[in-house]
């Protein structure tokens, strides 16, 4: 995992959204392209909507894209087409595969030309204890979520494919996999193929680049990352390469604090990472109306007004959102994945979703009594999580029947 980066301090962080803002109007950077454009079956026919070019891929691509993770509503995903989003972002494991689904549901007998699909397929796990990838791991359980994928979003192909959740550079490198998503691409099965990472970003993104095999990333960014500017530094790397870069995790979590009294400020957060040109589109997770109404509103306007910066809240301390530091690793006794299950945590907690949070229990494996044998926590957290404390409340739910949770 990456060395802790010292974060940005207020003033220079001021200084770099407003830098930012003042670049995406006027400075077009290599592999990317900024302009407007009007949907011609939108609802947002008053403003211009910005429209970015994914890297090589050439799909061109409005700012706000929709997270379809956390939403079953094929009314809210349908009303997001009609109003001007354009890709869809889901995964073979969301709502256990209902989510695509759902997708493929509301696409049907659409112009497959007005929409963009992006899906996910995860590839072997790396073994806790060694760190290494198994040597049995093969390639054949990753070909066959993706053919299942296709069939649930009834789609002959999708337009991105994503290696899921790579977390360090020898699995973006893995053969068996590297080897299937170009096999899958050739086949015409998916139009470009990628990676996605919820950490160790910056070595995530410079190994795709330099294995010249992917055309787009997907990675975590957002205001609260420690290493946000050598995470921004890596994506204009990745974007003078032609990769193209979509962004997530831009919400940080959502909330302040576990009670939900905190929200941060869901467009303030947003604009933040798209005024970072070389981020083509982002794709917050969106499950009412009102969540949609302003990310349609950031699709027409990045300009961060000086309360939304005072919003952002810099020098607060805490949240929900775990960067994936590792920091915490070397300290657990019990090794336990403890970024996966402060993952687990915000999506309880942050999205509101205790599905999710359990599915990701369970794919872990961590019992219930993680931590209770314990008499003191010697996890320590770059951003001063009660470890401990958050992963008792959370494995409760390990054994919690899904009906209760649906």
């Amino acid at each position: 995992m990456p060395k802790n980066i010292n974060p940005l301090n207020r003033r220079s962080f001021l200084k770099w959204s407003a830098a930012g803002l003042a670049g995406a109007a006027v400075c077009p950077v290599s592999g990317m392209k900024t302009s407007s454009s009007r949907p011609t079956e939108s609802g947002l026919q008053k403003k211009d909507v910005i429209v970015r070019t994914l890297g090589r891929t050439g799909l061109k691509l409005p700012v706000v894209s929709m997270g379809v993770m956390n939403s079953n509503s094929s009314n809210l995903i349908r009303a997001a087409l009609d109003r001007g989003i354009v890709m869809l972002d889901t995964a073979h494991g969301y709502q256990r595969g209902t989510n695509e689904v759902v997708i493929g549901e509301v696409i049907k007998g659409r112009p497959r030309d007005s929409f963009v699909i992006a899906t996910k397929v995860p590839a072997p796990e790396r073994d806790r204890k060694t760190g290494a990838i198994p040597a049995t791991a093969q390639a054949a359980p990753f070909f066959e979520m993706f053919n299942t994928s296709l069939k649930r979003l009834g789609l002959e192909y999708v337009d991105i494919l994503y290696q899921h959740n790579v977390l360090a550079g020898d699995q973006v490198l893995f053969e068996p996999i590297l080897d299937a998503l170009q096999k899958i691409k050739k086949e015409g099965k998916a139009r470009f193929i990628g990676v996605s990472t919820h950490g160790n970003e910056p070595e995530i993104i410079r190994t795709v680049v330099g294995a010249k095999v992917h055309d787009v990333v997907l990675t975590a960014y957002n205001f609260r990352q420690d290493h946000r500017d050598e995470v921004r530094k890596a994506i204009a790397e990745a974007a003078a390469a032609g990769v193209g870069i979509v962004a997530m995790k831009t919400q940080a979590g959502a909330f302040w604090d576990k009670e939900k009294q905190h929200p941060i400020n869901m467009k303030a957060a947003l604009k933040w990472v798209l005024n970072d040109p070389n981020v083509t589109t982002a794709i917050p997770g969106m499950t009412t109306f009102d969540q949609l109404e302003d990310d349609l509103a950031v699709m027409t306007d990045l300009t961060l007004t000086e309360q939304e910066l005072k919003d952002l809240k810099m020098d607060v301390q805490g949240g929900l959102y775990c960067q994936h530091c590792g920091q915490c690793l070397p300290g657990c006794p019990q090794g336990l994945p403890v970024p996966d299950l402060m993952r687990s945590y915000m999506y309880a907690y942050g999205y509101r979703n205790p599905g999710l949070a359990q599915e990701l229990l369970k794919e872990l494996n961590v019992p219930s009594s993680a931590c209770q044998s314990c008499s003191a926590c010697t996890v320590r957290c770059a951003k001063g999580f009660d470890v401990a404390g958050r992963i008792k409340d959370i494995v409760r739910l390990r054994d919690v029947p899904p009906d209760f949770l649906a």
